[in-house]
């Protein structure tokens, strides 16, 4: 209760910051929203448990932060590896890991900067992909890849960017399809509906990476990846819309299959039985 609040608290006090900012300087209000866009709100508390006390620990040092995570079955006969969500660990997928061992894979995974047990206090799309590819480079290649939510964005964007083939697979959960939804999602939250504040955050977006935000999208990068592609998304989803994943479903790609479920919303379904066996099957 008392965790509740406080959050609240925050919000509350965020709102109020950025729109006194908004006051003076779209530019300062632009770049207080984009760093709070960046930053997690909550951090799971969660320790190594069961299989992960098995695992070899991973350390490793990302654009200037410690990074933790975990490796299981080194040199087994296929590499995969867990992206997480936002505000999540690798430690919600116990459930995959125990699958990919029984395949024989060699499973490695890594908390992202911000998250879980690694270091750091934000965590962008660009910075999430370049850690995917930095994870293929330093213990790759990894031909096998699950990802939830920010992490199922983070895939392609990697992928496309990564020397790859039709072997390879990539199992998306509820992926943020479009990173302009989830922004215009954010400014809800922070209950601000200027014009001119969004233009600035956008050209920030665009000055931090030289593309617009309409270009972290998994719509775009899927049309260059040669990987087969498993999208599992829930018609209830209130945080990556389905909405989003349909307008892809329509294209009709010959190497992505969708699985569309009801009732799971956005968490349950990466921890239902019946996707995680589709999924670790697929891969």
């Amino acid at each position: 209760m008392i965790k509740k609040i406080r959050q609240k608290f925050n919000k509350a006090f965020i709102v109020i910051q950025i729109k006194v900012l908004s006051l003076f300087s779209k530019r300062k209000a632009a770049e207080r929203a984009l760093e709070i866009f960046s930053i997690p709100w909550r951090r799971t508390n969660k320790q190594p448990y069961g299989i992960f006390l098995e695992a070899e620990q991973l350390t490793f040092d990302f654009q200037g932060t410690t990074v933790r995570g975990f490796r299981w079955s080194r040199a087994g006969a296929r590499k995969a590896t867990i992206l997480h969500g936002h505000e999540s660990s690798v430690l919600n997928f116990e459930t995959y890991i125990h699958g990919l061992l029984q395949k024989g894979y060699e499973v490695i995974a890594v908390d992202a900067p911000a998250h879980g047990l690694s270091d750091g206090k934000s965590i962008n799309a660009l910075e999430y992909r370049d850690f995917v590819i930095q994870l293929h480079e330093k213990y790759g290649p990894i031909q096998s890849y699950v990802g939830h939510s920010f992490g199922g964005l983070t895939i392609p964007l990697a992928i496309e960017k990564i020397a790859h083939d039709e072997s390879f697979r990539l199992a998306l959960i509820a992926p943020a399809t479009e990173t302009t939804t989830t922004i215009d999602g954010f400014f809800k939250i922070i209950r601000s509906n200027d014009r001119r504040m969004k233009e600035e955050f956008e050209k920030l977006i665009i000055e931090i990476g030289g593309e617009p935000s309409a270009w972290y999208s998994v719509s775009r990068a899927v049309k260059n990846i040669k990987a087969g592609i498993l999208w599992a998304h829930d018609e209830e989803d209130s945080v990556t819309p389905l909405a989003d994943a349909l307008k892809v479903k329509e294209k009709n790609y010959p190497n992505v299959k969708f699985v569309i479920t009801k009732g799971l919303g956005h968490t349950q379904i990466y921890r239902d039985e019946k996707i995680i066996k589709t999924i670790v099957d697929f891969l």
